[in-house]
């Protein structure tokens, strides 16, 4: 269970312009921020999703991914995301957040928190990003280095991000643009579409495999999959992952619509959503 959030996060990635027409591989992540606004983003303030995390047949913890009001950052507009993961097994819990801040525009990563508390170990870290300087400062650390991409993603922003693409079955994707330059590459490969049924509801998906260089819940060998919902809001239903032992996987059990965002205005995402227990 340790680092789940974390590992959840770099599952889902892309290129940073461009869809596949031909389900050929894909590696654009050379771009300037200057050319990489995104069109469609299916989410939107107000937003809130919530989870069931299992090992085996058993629930362990719970878990809501959440978007709340546009914050400025370093002078840009952003979507403000936060990822609460609360459970445990007998002598092991976790209480963990993981925040982001994502250029309304772009959904580049302006600034990022990590906030873990795990088996009674505490881990704080926390960033800002400047990608037009190619820099990231960590302030818990008073630390600088250089970001390996002008259109950096963090552990969180590459799964709203992976939101906003096609996934036609049969493309594969590589980037260069998780913000640590170890985690590079990733490579993504749309592999079937399926359906699913979770506490949410019953969901037509599209199921992604991920492999990342760094191992963990996606690295080679871990046999990881991630099921998207088949339509414009690209929702996360499940994901599962084979670990040394046992099977890990997450379960959509509510949703709560959020209002998306138009240049110009403001368009309603939906209705009140269904919060926990109830179908789809």
């Amino acid at each position: 269970m340790r680092g789940l959030w974390t590992a959840l996060a770099l599952m889902a990635v892309a290129p940073s312009a461009g869809w596949s027409q031909n389900h050929v591989p894909i590696r654009l992540d050379s771009l300037s921020t200057r050319d990489h606004s995104i069109d469609y983003i299916p989410f939107g303030p107000g937003e809130r999703l919530y989870y069931k995390v299992k090992v085996g047949l058993f629930s362990v913890g719970e878990g809501t991914m959440t978007i709340g009001p546009v914050e400025e950052v370093h002078g840009h507009p952003t979507y403000f995301a936060e990822w609460h993961i609360k459970g445990g097994v007998p002598f092991w819990s976790m209480d963990s957040y993981f925040r982001t801040w994502m250029d309304t525009e772009t959904l580049v990563s302006r600034r990022f928190v990590k906030d873990q508390h795990e088996g009674g170990r505490k881990r704080y870290r926390e960033f800002e990003f400047f990608p037009e300087e190619r820099r990231w400062h960590r302030i818990d650390h008073d630390t600088t280095g250089t970001l390996p991409s002008e259109l950096p993603l963090d552990d969180i922003s590459f799964v709203y991000f992976a939101r906003t693409l096609p996934l036609e079955v049969g493309d594969r994707y590589t980037f260069n643009r998780f913000y640590k330059d170890e985690g590079n590459p990733v490579v993504i490969e749309v592999v079937r579409k399926d359906e699913r049924e979770v506490g949410a509801g019953k969901f037509r998906t599209i199921v992604v495999r991920p492999t990342i260089r760094a191992g963990g819940l996606f690295g080679e060998g871990g046999e990881a999959e991630i099921h998207f919902s088949d339509d414009d809001r690209r929702l996360i239903v499940y994901m599962k992952s084979r670990l040394p032992g046992m099977s890990l996987t997450l379960h959509l059990e509510g949703i709560e619509e959020g209002t998306r965002l138009e240049r110009g205005g403001l368009t309603a995402g939906g209705g009140g959503g269904r919060r926990p227990g109830g179908g789809s």
